[in-house]
C-alpha cells in the first residue's frame, strides 16, 4: 500500500485578507509558520514518512521546510504539478473587489483563470505517477487548497462532490491494487 498525505500550506497575509492567491508567490505569515510547526509536531508523533514533496511556490516550500525540520525529512522533490490554480486577473483581489470591478457574475467572464479540469487532471496525474514510482512508501505532499480539493473531486467523485481544504490540514490517501481510498480528510486537530 502506498500512503500519501496531502497538506495545504500555512496561512498567508493574503489568505487572512480573503485575497485570491493563485500562483502569486506570497510567503507565510507568522500564524502560518506556527501552523506549519504545529502539524510538524503532530506528524512526528503520529507516523513515519519516507518522502517529502512540495509545490514550487514559496508558501508551500516554507511549510514543507518547517515540517521537514520537525520530522527529520528534507524536501526530496519540488513539483510544479502540485502548484496552486492560476487565478489569472483575479489574483490579489477579494470577492468584494471582484464584484465591484466585474460584477456579481464575474465567474462567467474569461479572466485568464486555469480551468478546474486542467487543475484536477494535473493533480491526479501527479498522484498516480508518484504512487507508481514510490510504491509502498509514505509520501507527504505540501500543496494548495484548490489543487488538493479539485484533485480529490476528480479522484473520488462519489466521496467528494464538494471540498474545502483548511490551511495546514492533512488529507490521507491510500492506494492499494489501483484503488484509491481516503483515510483522513481535511484534519486540523493539531491547530486546536
Amino acid at each position: 500500500m502506498t500512503r500519501i498525505g496531502l497538506i495545504r500550506h500555512g496561512i498567508t497575509e493574503w489568505n487572512s485578507l480573503g485575497k485570491a492567491q493563485g500562483v502569486s508567490d506570497i510567503p507565510l505569515n507568522e500564524t502560518g509558520r506556527k501552523q506549519a510547526s504545529d502539524i510538524g509536531d503532530r506528524l512526528l508523533l503520529e507516523e513515519r514518512w519516507d518522502i517529502l514533496i512540495t509545490s514550487d511556490l514559496s508558501r508551500a516550500i516554507e511549510t514543507a521546510n518547517i515540517i521537514g525540520s520537525k520530522i527529520g525529512l528534507p524536501i526530496s522533490h519540488i513539483d510544479k504539478r502540485v502548484r496552486e490554480i492560476n487565478c489569472g486577473e483575479i489574483e490579489g483581489t477579494t470577492e468584494e473587489q471582484r464584484i465591484k470591478k466585474w460584477g456579481s457574475e464575474w465567474r462567467n467572464i474569461e479572466l485568464g483563470m486555469e480551468k478546474f479540469e486542467d487543475v484536477s487532471n494535473r493533480g491526479v496525474d501527479f498522484l498516480n505517477d508518484i504512487a507508481c514510482t514510490n510504491e509502498g512508501k509514505r509520501i507527504l505532499v505540501v500543496s494548495h487548497g484548490a489543487l488538493i480539493g479539485l484533485t480529490l473531486q476528480k479522484l473520488l467523485p462519489q466521496k467528494f462532490p464538494q471540498t474545502y481544504i483548511d490551511n495546514t490540514s492533512i488529507t490521507i490517501l491510500n492506494k492499494k491494487e489501483d484503488k484509491w481510498k481516503c483515510a483522513l480528510y481535511n484534519c486540523t486537530r493539531h491547530l486546536n
